[in-house]
């Protein structure tokens, strides 16, 4: 042991270095390299599960769904990240610059690792005793932000500069610039420096002035310290900091410099601004897409083109909430919305905490009543401004009691509102209102609610649709999801049903009282006329723009209540939801206004079933076609006039058939369906619907609808180019108080919106088909009749049907008998005549 010892002691002396000096560099020597192979060891371990340069070139960018209306105007925007994807070419040089200078001046000369640039940033850092200064080149940040995550770990950075030396191998200079450009965090949910520019900007690229530009570049580093939204003197320090950089760089001159230094910071947040309201269809887009697309809705590029018209929807939007505010008025003021108290005259501060927790509602206003006069009111508004109400903006506003009872008008002001209330206001903006009104009103967030919905009668293509007050107050769409009673505006399908019998708009058909027998008094039903009135045999054309409750009750009796059932569904409706008795005459099924337009489209295209649709194409983010709707073809001249079934509709195309062109089917014939177009149109001429007449058109057809205990209030109307319907009720069934019909509430609504939406469409004439006759009848009794008879009248008749005969009654049964004789009537069913 102990010759061991000596021989190595020895060997020590003989062959190593003596001197200290000496010994320390072996040392040294010796850990370099180890270090070597250590990190040869751990690149071989690690290189393997770098990821493919090839995913990084193919990573799909998490690019926002966008929804835009037909004439590309942007309704909605669905993602996470705010990104706007651009290529290097779209990117200004200037901006390159001042992105280099902050982030990598050397970027076009280092292979993805900048050692001087590590070496330099670490003498800074000891220098001033902090880490204010980073190493991370612009390729590094690249592999940082693709693959790797945000851990800080020795293992995590090594990858970080691996991955940074085989991107540099794989890709163009240029196309590392443009994954950085496309990809890096730039605070406020900004991804990339395009959606970056248009957040703190409202500018594309190209737009963005030198000091603009250097601010962008500044926030790669701390998006949230140097955000000049959230800290703006960190920002502009920044800022100032880059363009001195830039320019002891060569990129900019002295001047630029010294203008782009004395530059305001001019930041403020640009939120994506919608160019069409229409949240209820987005909604039906987001819905969709998430069916198809699961989650890469909100981040794949979706580009989502709707049928929606932006004149149209901003019609829509207008006329529902000036009809459902109407209707509100109507019922009295339900008083204000919060109070705040305060002494004196109280600071905007004071004021706009008492209401940040208030909001917008379908363009009401919140506000506070600051000081109330005889017959004005000052108003602090939540936007910071204040406004006066004049008395013409305030006496509507009686007191609520029910739906039926409002209290005595107000006499002054303080009848109405006291100083510190919480209010709301809604902007007057027709100047003729203005003249009458003041610039402000009064008003309420409604309890109401209500749906507009227009179709593109050739086609099925939604025009419109807006499924109540205001999206973000209530997403509840009335449209698609409101399953209401639809009243009368179902009987012009019985009527249907009835001509398609054999009935003519000249038949006549009794008003008179029913009473039908129950197992007590009390169950004893008694259909009654909205006047109360009671009619003797009256022609169908006049029942129906009268809509007469008992000829339709009588009717629907006369042509049976399966028969009806049955022919209902070759209009959309589900037979399950229809009534099997005789309230089915009176409107008590259940169907959304979306299936109520549908239906009357059928009369306005001249009998073809159409399917509605919102979405016409979807794009991916490169805007590759995706999707692209194919709606039936209407075919006027085709060969194959046949008329399907219910049966025939639910059956769909043989195999055979399916490689023909996709024609809308025919469920109505041409005859019958110009008959009741022309019926539908003397609703407006002199029926319930005639305050459409202010429309001064002679095209319109429609039909109102009224339920039990006026719970609902419909109008459907059209032409050949426009099918709307509008509805107003309670989301939970109650009365909207005595005479609210649809004429009265639902009505208004239509003539708002069809008076925007029609302008400029040239009105087409009702051209009859060839075997559609005309004969002079005597308007009382519908029988034929000559040119001297003062009660002479032209009606419509198929040929054929134009001479009075006796009309077959189908049973429930689906029998057919002989017509009864005037008393002849089913045994719990009692007639009195009055």
């Amino acid at each position: 042991m102990n010759e061991s010892g000596n021989f190595f002691s020895r060997w020590t002396r003989q062959h190593l270095p003596t001197k200290a000096w000496q010994r320390i560099l072996i040392g040294l020597f010796g850990l370099f390299a180890s270090l070597v192979v250590m990190l040869a060891l751990i690149t071989l371990v690690l290189t393997p599960t770098l990821p493919s340069i090839n995913d990084l070139s193919e990573t799909q960018l998490k690019v926002p769904m966008r929804v835009y209306a037909a004439g590309g105007e942007l309704i909605a925007e669905f993602g996470e990240e705010k990104r706007i994807p651009v290529r290097m070419e779209e990117v200004p040089d200037l901006l390159i610059k001042a992105v280099l200078s902050a982030e990598d001046r050397s970027f076009f000369y280092h292979h993805g690792v900048d050692f001087f640039g590590i070496l330099r940033a670490a003498v800074h850092n000891l220098r001033t005793q902090s880490s204010g200064q980073g190493a991370s080149t612009i390729t590094m940040q690249v592999a940082r932000n693709y693959f790797l995550s945000p851990e800080k770990t020795y293992t995590r950075k090594l990858k970080e500069v691996l991955l940074a030396f085989k991107i540099e191998r794989e890709l163009s200079k240029q196309q590392i610039l443009e994954l950085y450009f496309n990809k890096i965090f730039l605070g406020h949910r900004a991804y990339g420096f395009a959606a970056a520019a248009q957040v703190y900007y409202g500018k594309s690229l190209k737009e963005l002035s030198l000091p603009e530009m250097a601010m962008l570049a500044g926030l790669p580093k701390a998006p949230s310290r140097d955000n000049p939204l959230t800290n703006p003197e960190n920002a502009l320090d920044r800022r100032n900091s880059i363009l001195r950089q830039m320019q002891n760089l060569g990129f900019i001159n002295e001047a630029a410099l010294n203008e782009a230094l004395n530059a305001p910071l001019a930041a403020s947040n640009h939120s994506l601004k919608f160019a069409v309201e229409a949240p209820y269809v987005a909604e039906m887009v987001r819905q969709y897409m998430f069916q198809a697309y699961d989650e890469k809705t909100y981040a794949g590029g979706f580009n989502v083109y709707t049928s929606i018209d932006a004149k149209h929807q901003l019609a829509a939007n207008k006329a529902l909430r000036a009809g459902i505010l109407e209707y509100d008025r109507r019922h009295g003021y339900r008083g204000a919305a919060g109070h705040i108290s305060f002494r004196g005259k109280p600071d905007n501060e004071r004021l706009d905490d008492g209401l940040k927790d208030y909001h917008v509602v379908g363009d009401l206003l919140p506000g506070v009543v600051l000081k109330v006069e005889e017959k004005t009111v000052q108003v602090y508004t939540q936007d910071g401004a204040s406004v006066e109400l004049g008395w013409n903006g305030l006496a509507w506003a009686r007191t609520y009691v029910d739906e039926n009872t409002v209290g005595p008008a107000p006499k002054k002001a303080a009848d109405v509102l006291k100083v510190g209330d919480i209010v709301y206001l809604e902007a007057i903006e027709d100047p003729a209102q203005q003249t009458e009104i003041g610039a402000w009103r009064l008003a309420q967030i409604p309890d109401v609610a209500g749906a507009l919905i227009s179709l593109r009668p050739t086609d099925g293509a939604i025009l419109a649709l807006t499924g109540g007050f205001d999206f973000y107050q209530s997403g509840f769409n009335r449209v698609i999801q409101a399953e209401r009673q639809p009243g009368s505006s179902l009987k012009p399908f019985i009527y249907t049903a009835a001509l398609d019998k054999g009935f003519t708009p000249a038949s006549l058909v009794s008003g008179a009282p029913i009473v039908m027998e129950g197992e007590s008094p009390e169950d004893e039903w008694r259909p009654e006329d909205y006047s109360r009135k009671f009619y003797g045999p009256t022609r169908l054309r006049k029942a129906l723009a009268q809509s007469l409750n008992l000829v339709s009750v009588r009717l629907l009796r006369a042509i049976g209540i399966s028969y009806t059932v049955e022919y209902l569904q070759r209009f959309g409706f589900d037979p399950a939801k229809l009534p099997h008795n005789l309230s089915l005459a009176l409107g008590t099924a259940s169907a959304t206004p979306m299936q109520m337009v549908n239906a009357f489209t059928i009369f306005a295209n001249g009998g073809y079933r159409i399917t509605p649709y919102f979405i016409v194409r979807v794009e991916d983010t490169n805007h590759k076609l995706l999707e692209q709707v194919k709606p039936p073809v209407i075919c006027t001249d085709c060969d194959d006039k046949k008329i399907l079934s219910p049966t025939d509709l639910a059956v769909g195309k043989s195999a055979a058939e399916k490689d023909k062109p996709n024609y809308a089917p025919r469920v109505l014939s041409p005859e019958l369906s110009f008959l009741m177009t022309s019926m539908l149109r003397d609703v407006i001429r002199e029926g319930t619907g005639k305050a459409a007449l202010v429309l001064n058109r002679k095209d319109l057809a429609g039909k109102t609808g009224t339920t039990n205990e006026y719970r609902d209030a419909w109008f459907s109307g059209f032409n050949s180019d426009l099918a709307t319907t509008a509805w107003i009720g309670f989301d939970q069934p109650t009365s909207l108080g005595r005479g609210e019909t649809g004429g009265r509430a639902a009505l208004p609504i239509w003539i708002d919106y069809m008076r925007v939406a029609l302008q400029g469409v040239p009105e087409k004439p009702l051209a009859p088909p060839a075997n559609v006759v005309t004969q002079t009848v005597n308007s009382e009794t519908g029988k034929p009749t000559d040119a001297s008879d003062p009660q002479a009248m032209q009606e419509y008749f198929i040929q054929g049907t134009e001479k009075p005969h006796d009309l077959p009654v189908v049973e429930d049964n689906g029998t057919e008998t002989p017509p009864p004789k005037p008393e002849q009537v089913p045994e719990n069913v009692r007639e009195k005549l009055f």
